[in-house]
């Protein structure tokens, strides 16, 4: 199987990766839960990996980093442990549902809720997203990358808007975090969300939130944290706030493994090699005629992901007979996107994606353009 749906998993992980799953599954104990050997060799793993984040995401201290079980889990805490009715809100309509649903939630118990519009290549207009805002704007939430289009999203330029107005910034980096730069202080990130099965080549169910040193966050849970035991009230400091209950402290192992490999292979080396796919894959399949892509392809500096759709066929068609026929495994329909899928005018048809991994090859890929090209011949 050619495996191009990196955008949901990326499902090969370095060797690394499981072999310290296998190895925590058969040695650790709970961390913050003993004085015993397993115990404390759980809480320096757990320790290593919170450093490791830290200095990947420019954070000022280790500590501002808790652990998640992934990036939906990250943006609940965020958005519901922010914002109060009657605080005013800004996003757009490249949002996943793992943004758009709590605040949809959020509007239902009084917050004011506004969505800046995209245009059909997916992106949106920076000064709409500032005009936007008002008095009462607590803050701004929002991608780093489009998990359908693949476009870029400039946090930086949005941070720098937000703080000039005196609104938090919350940042979805599900696509980008191991793949981009991240540097939540240079980009005036208060809040950045993410997940560790994707880029980040972790396993699923790892995750975590990094919240700017000084900001308090209502946690979502409570309940045990290996301190405090006679407190009624769950402790306030950081990463213990948000950090209610037992870690996934096997899958966190393997998450610290992945980052070692991050650090030794570079991320812009990983990211290069990810961008060279998706523009091969681009320039072989744009031409084909039946064939349309969506996204903003301006400029290569975006995420590896190419969407598109053949003539009329439904994407969940083509994607099938992409994996039956070709042996290639993509994504169709909607992505959890809907708001996207209305700016493209593909509510109806949805998409197929194609997301690509640095260990995808140019056989690969080149696999891949004769499937599309032989699957719009077979249509036209």
């Amino acid at each position: 199987m050619i495996y191009m749906d990196n955008a949901a998993t990326t499902m090969h992980k370095p060797q690394e990766v499981i072999d310290a799953v296998v190895l925590a599954m058969s040695s650790m104990g709970n961390a913050g839960r003993g004085a015993n050997e397993a115990s404390l060799s759980a809480s320096r793993i757990i320790y290593d990996a919170r450093e490791r984040l830290c200095r990947l995401f420019g954070a000022e201290d280790p500590r501002q980093i808790a652990f998640t079980n992934n990036s939906t889990e990250s943006l609940n805490i965020a958005i519901k442990g922010l914002l109060e009715p009657g605080d005013h809100v800004i996003t757009t309509m490249l949002e996943h549902n793992s943004v758009l649903r709590p605040l949809y939630e959020m509007e239902k118990r009084g917050v004011k809720l506004t969505i800046v519009k995209s245009n059909e290549t997916g992106t949106f207009d920076l000064k709409e997203m500032e005009d936007a805002i008002t008095p009462e704007t607590k803050a701004i939430v929002c991608t780093n990358g489009s998990n359908l289009t693949g476009n870029y999203v400039d946090v930086e330029k949005i941070g720098e808007i937000a703080h000039k107005h005196g609104a938090l910034f919350v940042v979805d980096a599900s696509q980008t975090a191991g793949v981009f730069p991240i540097d939540v202080q240079k980009m005036h990130i208060d809040v950045l969300c993410f997940t560790g099965h994707k880029g980040l080549l972790g396993p699923q169910g790892t995750g975590g939130i990094y919240v700017r040193e000084g900001l308090a966050v209502r946690p979502l849970k409570c309940g045990g944290s290996g301190i405090m035991t006679y407190s009624r009230e769950h402790p306030v400091q950081m990463p213990t706030a948000l950090e209610a209950g037992t870690l996934n402290g096997h899958g966190i192992a393997g998450l610290r493994a992945a980052l070692e490999y991050l650090e030794r292979e570079g991320i812009d080396t990983i990211r290069a090699r990810e961008q060279a796919h998706m523009r091969r894959f681009y320039e072989g399949v744009k031409d084909i005629p039946g064939v349309r892509i969506y996204g903003d392809f301006n400029t290569w500096d975006r995420c590896a992901i190419v969407a598109l759709n053949i003539g009329d066929y439904d994407s969940s068609e083509v994607s099938d007979a992409l994996l039956t026929e070709y042996s290639i495994s993509t994504r169709p329909g909607g992505h959890c996107a809907p708001l996207m899928h209305e700016a493209l005018g593909t509510v109806e048809q949805g998409a197929v994606r194609f997301s690509f991994s640095h260990y995808n090859t140019e056989e690969e890929v080149d696999a891949a353009i004769e499937a599309v090209r032989g699957l719009a011949e077979d249509e036209g």
